[in-house]
């Protein structure tokens, strides 16, 4: 696309983490919209997760009564991958008059300005960008030079509940994404404008808080609210270990409703199995 950033209510408004110009977009809001710094995770809080499923820590989670943390929509583009990071947040909102009216040749220059390529400058190792896009198809949160870039920065991955441009491109990258899939739109050229970054956000139906944990795998992606990631880790592990217990003596032809789950009979014989030291298992 040729053409030169256009200067209409588009104003520096210092230098950011890079040491490159940042922007601001005038007009009825100022935008990006920015919240507060993300929070830290606490050491080891990642670590503790490291067997926990997706589908383990919606079950725990269910459990604790937290219900609503199954991202519904996004799949993964690299089948067999498992991430779990902390959630950096980025937030679409519906285009305005108003607030941005600048279409056609200059429209992807002016996203420069926006929150989607500030947020990106943001991300640390270990990060997961989850992005609120209100399951359009008309705008693609990444294509393959943001995702060059988020990868570049150490993120993790990438979750969204919109569409991704790029795709066979961002398929050879060594990120893998949860999105609802292609599209030829980058990311204003539907609906939709990159409007706040470290900011709650509404992705497939859940809420994702800035900080809070994101577990993803071929089952999709799990929010794990961080306050309670040290609870979840703790019964997700004891949960995957009676299950490796269960799956074996399945395999073996086992009594379902003595296995899965346990019973008082098939506990204490994975109580013993375990203090043995996980032998191997005969029918």
């Amino acid at each position: 696309m040729t053409g030169s950033t256009p200067k209409g209510g588009i104003d520096p408004v210092g230098i950011g983490p890079d040491g490159i110009p940042e922007y601001r977009i005038e007009g009825a809001w100022t935008l990006p919209v920015k919240g507060p710094a993300v929070p830290r995770l606490g050491p080891g809080l990642v670590e503790s997760l490291r067997t926990v499923t997706a589908a383990t820590a919606s079950a725990t989670l269910h459990q604790m009564g937290i219900t609503k943390t199954f991202i519904q929509g996004p799949r993964s583009n690299k089948p067999g991958r498992r991430i779990i990071g902390r959630a950096v947040t980025l937030q679409l909102m519906p285009m305005r008059e108003d607030i941005y009216s600048d279409a056609g040749v200059t429209q992807e220059y002016v996203e420069r300005a926006t929150a989607l390529w500030a947020v990106l400058d943001f991300i640390e190792p270990g990060d997961v960008l989850v992005v609120q896009a209100h399951g359009s198809l008309r705008s693609g949160v990444v294509g393959e030079m943001l995702a060059t870039h988020l990868q570049n920065r150490g993120g993790l991955g990438l979750v969204a509940d919109g569409g991704i441009r790029d795709s066979s491109k961002l398929d050879q990258l060594d990120v893998p994404i949860w999105s609802l899939g292609p599209t030829p739109h980058y990311a204003s050229q539907g609906e939709l404008l990159p409007w706040g970054y470290h900011v709650p956000v509404a992705v497939g139906g859940t809420l994702v808080l800035p900080g809070d944990l994101i577990v993803a795998d071929d089952d999709g992606a799990v929010v794990v609210p961080v306050a309670k990631a040290a609870a979840v880790a703790e019964a997700g592990a004891s949960h995957e270990a009676w299950e490796d217990f269960s799956r074996a003596k399945l395999a073996l032809g086992g009594a379902l409703r003595r296995y899965y789950p346990l019973d008082d009979v098939g506990r204490a014989e994975y109580e013993e199995w375990e203090a043995a030291g996980r032998p191997p298992l005969s029918a």
